[in-house]
């Protein structure tokens, strides 16, 4: 657990009416960031987020050989140089808690010759990295495990070389262990085919949030789906060109402001949110639409109006698992039971989501119990209690929507809400109470 400090979560006094604009995406970030240190050339990246999980990821990237420079306001990314003919110096990469860094840099690090050691916070030490291991022992990298097998900490004893062509992978656990192939496979010596041979397939949303980014970095890179529904990728040797992009507001981290709207009968309006994305957080729309919410596009923002309504859902989120913390809170304050499948992968994120909701959920008045894929939440009379957020910032903002409407929920360790969120307090509490409008007279 993180730290002990308790946050009293503010109760909403009155509907909530606000415009937000939202940081930039972390994974989007993330992609944008690794595949810019893998490009042939420099890079500029605007409205990257920045938050512990990106500054990790920077300070990895760095390690590695690029260099990541802040100019005006915008990331320029030099890459990393070419792998020298003899062994470079060791060195030593923390991941922090971040599933991008630990399950994205592994591989791009098997392309320096040298050894890398990966290590983490010891809630990372748990989180499953077999598929990543495999990946790089079926590629011919020696890696050194120095604790359990399957998890960190490692040692990758890079070469300077992947040789690319069949690799299968069962990515049941996390899409991750998809997405970290492709995003280094154009740099292999041969064109590489990603096989998915497990029998869950989660957040596939955020796979083709990755084949996007590969697409716009130059990249040939489709995917196939054959009649058996078994999963493939395909992804041509190449140079990755350089990136001017711009980062898309993380709308995942949209969605505690949208159930706000929900929870407090108000009015929420989500700034530039893009017309077409990849984002997993762009299914708020019909999900929130679902469970009694008012949805509209206006301009350039999304706008989610609360109602007298609020139903509990039965819902599949195996695409989107991210946003279930955000959408069990809301189902606890519903007026009927819910019931969420799809999920069993969200045992293997920050800490086991499921267990976690269950507990905390429970824990305020709304029975909660774990399937194994998914929960059941039955509302009842709620109450305060201290709300644990094993270190897992979904679980902080989950209990800060409980708060909107039940006094007394202290939430532990609100900070860690910085891993993707970096005011996300000084934001919620801006929603609230937002300075009132200015007299032109």
């Amino acid at each position: 657990m993180g730290s002990e400090v308790l946050w009293n979560a503010p109760v909403a006094d009155q509907p909530v009416d606000a415009l937000v604009r939202v940081p930039g995406s972390k994974s989007l970030t993330a992609r944008w960031m690794l595949l810019a240190a893998a490009a042939s050339e420099p890079s500029t990246l605007r409205g990257a987020l920045v938050s512990r999980d990106t500054r990790l990821m920077r300070d990895a990237l760095e390690r590695l050989g690029a260099v990541l420079e802040v100019r005006d306001g915008v990331l320029h990314v030099s890459p990393i140089p070419p792998a020298c003919e003899h062994p470079a110096e060791p060195i030593e990469i923390h991941t922090g808690l971040a599933g991008t860094v630990m399950r994205f840099v592994p591989l791009l690090a098997a392309l320096r010759h040298g050894d890398v050691r990966f290590t983490g916070d010891d809630a990372a030490l748990v989180r499953p990295m077999d598929a990543v291991v495999q990946v790089l022992r079926g590629q011919g990298v020696e890696v050194t495990e120095h604790g359990e097998p399957g998890r960190l900490p490692f040692t990758v004893h890079g070469r300077g070389t992947l040789p690319g062509g069949r690799v299968e992978v069962d990515a049941s656990d996390s899409s991750q262990f998809i997405s970290n192939v492709l995003l280094v496979a154009a740099r292999a010596e041969t064109d590489l085919e990603l096989v998915h041979v497990g029998k869950e397939l989660p957040s596939l949303p955020h796979i083709d949030m990755t084949l996007e980014t590969l697409r716009r970095a130059g990249v040939d890179a489709s995917h196939e789906v054959d009649a058996e529904g078994r999963h493939s990728w395909r992804v041509a040797c190449g140079p990755i060109r350089p990136l001017e992009v711009v980062v898309e507001p993380d709308l995942s981290n949209a969605g505690p402001f949208l159930a706000a709207a929900m929870v407090t009968a108000g009015t929420i309006a989500v700034d530039d949110w893009p017309e077409t994305t990849t984002q997993p957080g762009d299914a708020y729309r019909e999900l929130l639409t679902r469970m009694g919410a008012e949805v509209w596009r206006e301009d350039e923002a999304v706008v989610v109006r609360g109602t007298d309504a609020l139903r509990g859902i039965e819902a599949d989120m195996s695409a989107v698992g991210e946003l279930v913390p955000t959408v069990a809170a809301l189902c606890a304050l519903a007026d009927s039971p819910s019931r969420i499948t799809g999920v069993a992968h969200l045992r293997g994120h920050e800490t086991d989501r499921l267990k976690a909701l269950a507990t905390e959920l429970t824990k305020v008045g709304a029975r909660t119990e774990e399937l194994p894929d998914g929960l059941v939440i039955t509302p009842g009379p709620l109450h305060g209690a201290v709300f644990e957020t094993y270190e897992d910032h979904r679980m902080a903002t989950a209990g800060a929507i409980m708060g909107l409407r039940v006094p007394g929920v202290q939430v532990v360790d609100i900070g860690t809400t910085q891993k993707t969120l970096p005011d996300f307090v000084g934001m919620w509490l801006s929603m609230l109470h937002p300075e009132p409008a200015e007299d032109d007279a």
